[in-house]
């Protein structure tokens, strides 16, 4: 956990996230080693600072190490890219099968798509994050070439999603397709509704969202007991302990919610169908199978 220089915790909303750099580990250590052809992410290496890019050459060069503490590392990054892929692919597949003049990212983290798909050359990317980890991405990725997104810091405690967006040029009567990636499960029901109900406000005809979640299983919670216990034995904290699970949904709830705000589902699957369609290696079949994307579109 960061702290404040007199040693007190530094309020979540001011921390950049963790997990994102768990997440960008991971795609760092796919490219071009998983699904060749469907997966590629030249921006992950990049985007990561030297101590981070550690465990990803070694899960690259396929070489546990011995000490514990490295051996917990290049284990989680290796698992985070066995999931990261089919997820990736999936909402990829999405946003490509719907083209439009505009793409919201919400919850950025380090997500390197404004750089790295060649779809979103000619398209208005907005990347919407909190401000302590937009800071953060935006030193980070500096160097990358390209044209960057428009970063739109939020608050979602004090700020609108409407007004931050409308305020960096986001244009609510024209398409927009909306990738909500990695972020359900870190939010309460009440925060995930608020969010959907904020986002079909800024949507016109033709646009489409899309969703990734947990769905409820025991054997997602004791993967991520296990996590914080082996995190423990390395004498760190854990990042799921700064970052809990708040929300996981069933299908057919997240369905439910996003009927009620004027959006049609036109497509789910499961991690697992994602990672069988590819034709991937698949260790945790159990984790895939609980990690969904799902696609709706408003007429």
């Amino acid at each position: 956990m960061e702290h404040r220089p007199n040693g007190e915790p530094m309020p979540e909303a001011l921390r950049a996230s963790r997990t994102a750099v768990l997440v960008c580990q991971g795609r760092a250590a796919a490219d071009g080693r998983i699904a060749p052809g469907r997966f590629a992410d030249p921006t992950a290496l990049p985007l990561l600072r030297a101590a981070e890019r550690e465990p990803v050459e070694w899960v690259r060069a396929d070489s546990p190490p011995g000490p514990w503490r490295q051996r917990v590392d290049y284990e989680t990054v290796r698992a985070n890219a066995e999931a990261i892929v089919p997820r990736t692919v999936a909402i990829d597949d999405a946003v490509r099968a719907h083209p439009g003049p505009q793409v919201v990212i919400l919850g950025a983290g380090l997500d390197g798509r404004a750089w790295r798909m060649p779809e979103l050359a000619d398209v208005a990317v907005f990347e919407v994050d909190q401000p302590a980890s937009q800071r953060d991405k935006r030193d980070r990725a500096a160097a990358l070439p390209g044209r960057p997104p428009t970063f739109v810091p939020v608050d979602f405690r004090r700020d609108r999603l409407a007004d931050a967006l409308a305020a960096a040029g986001h244009r609510a009567d024209r398409a927009t397709t909306w990738i909500w990636e990695g972020v359900v499960p870190y939010l309460t029901a009440r925060e995930v509704t608020a969010t959907v109900a904020a986002v079909a406000g800024c949507s016109a005809p033709g646009s489409r969202l899309i969703v990734n979640f947990q769905t409820p299983a025991l054997t997602a919670t004791l993967g991520r007991l296990v996590s914080r216990a082996l995190a423990a034995s390395t004498g760190r904290s854990s990042v799921w302990a700064a970052e809990p699970w708040r929300s996981l949904w069933k299908p057919e709830a997240m369905a439910r919610l996003l009927a009620d705000h004027g959006w049609t589902v036109t497509d789910q699957r499961d991690l697992l169908q994602a990672a069988r369609a590819l034709g991937v290696p698949i260790a945790h079949p159990a984790t895939l199978r609980h990690g969904q994307v799902m696609v709706a579109d408003r007429n």
